[in-house]
């Protein structure tokens, strides 16, 4: 049997030693804290997951493939520094009946050892990826996988933390269907009355909103027939980061991945329908929803592609903490969308204060 040390496998961005790649990294021309673009990194961090998971469905199925179903809880501890390399670092946490779970450890070296464990490394963000494996004569039917061994604690605890994340998602996708409690509740109940003055100047969701349009050619392809899943985030990400711009005056970074989904693999032809809003704000921090819709080139196909939620933070120049207004859903679904928010911003809370 396999153990997860087996499966670990790593990739070096060299931004220190490539001139070329550092400005490709770049969100502005200029020197300033945190000037990184977070979802060229997205895309890596997919494409190595994919990698790693891919490495050890071969082994036992030739032909087999394997897509991203989610991505959960990207936690970013650290702004990056786009003078120094990155590595990144996989391994297989956890493989159930036709799924794998891969951890990836974001690392910054430091500058002048380039050693990952020094103590001047930095530790940007833990990324944990759900994949599964496919196989068959559409390779669209998923295919079962023999289990990992977790011969050390260790691997044993990366192996439990997995099953256990997997249930609180559960859990946590069926607590968004469960009604308001009285406290959140009383919270839309002041929201809604706020907006009932005839004064009030506050900003209101239904405003807070970006989309764009765009269709997918071959040069997205990843695999046969499907468009990169990591294209399709670092775009969602991207309209994101601008939309939360809106309520964001001095400048906004990323804070966290809450989730990502992809429920529809996405083709050449198909025209995608971008879409991100404000949907909850608190203190400095701003969580921004997008969906991606896909429609098939001959329009008998409408479904929903990818949803995400990203938290972004309002700094200054100095990365200090600047504050954010708050948002005002005057709809049922704003009320959907500001509650859900707000649960998943609640879970992070004691994170997000020290980025």
């Amino acid at each position: 049997m396999t153990t997860p040390t087996e499966t670990s496998a790593y990739r070096t961005l060299p931004l220190g030693s490539d001139p070329k790649l550092r400005r490709r990294y770049m969100v502005a021309d200029e020197e300033i804290p945190g000037n990184f673009r977070f979802g060229l990194l997205l895309e890596e961090l997919d494409i190595l997951a994919e990698q790693t998971a891919l490495g050890y469905v071969r082994r036992f199925h030739p032909e087999g493939k394997v897509v991203t179903a989610a991505i959960d809880n990207i936690m970013v501890r650290h702004v990056v520094d786009v003078t120094r390399d990155i590595v990144l670092y996989a391994r297989i946490n956890h493989v159930g009946r036709s799924s794998l779970e891969i951890g990836i450890r974001v690392e910054q070296p430091a500058a002048a050892t380039r050693d990952p464990h020094s103590a001047d490394s930095l530790h940007i963000a833990s990324c944990y990826f759900t994949m599964v494996a496919r196989g068959g004569p559409a390779a669209g039917e998923s295919i079962p996988l023999p289990p990992l061994e977790y011969p050390g604690e260790l691997e044993q605890r990366r192996a439990a933390k997995a099953v256990a994340g997997r249930e609180e998602y559960r859990q946590q996708q069926a607590s968004l269907l469960s009604p308001p409690s009285l406290e959140e509740y009383e919270m839309l109940d002041r929201l809604h009355r706020t907006q009932e003055d005839p004064a009030f100047a506050g900003i209101r969701a239904g405003r807070l909103v970006t989309d764009a349009w765009e269709r997918m050619y071959p040069e997205q392809e990843y695999v046969p027939q499907r468009i990169f899943g990591g294209y399709l985030i670092r775009r969602a990400y991207e309209l994101s980061a601008i939309c939360s711009e809106q309520v964001a005056a001095n400048r906004s970074i990323i804070a966290a991945v809450n989730r990502i989904n992809f429920f529809h693999p996405v083709r050449i032809g198909d025209k995608l329908h971008f879409t991100s809003r404000v949907v909850f704000t608190s203190e400095s921090f701003v969580c921004v929803e997008a969906s991606i819709e896909r429609i098939s080139r001959d329009r008998t196909v409408n479904a929903l592609s990818n949803s995400c939620l990203f938290t972004f933070v309002n700094v200054d120049r100095e990365l200090k903490h600047q504050p954010v207004p708050p948002v005002y859903p005057a709809t049922y679904r704003e009320d959907a969308r500001y509650l859900e928010a707000y649960r998943s911003y609640q879970s992070l809370a004691g994170h997000y204060r020290m980025i």
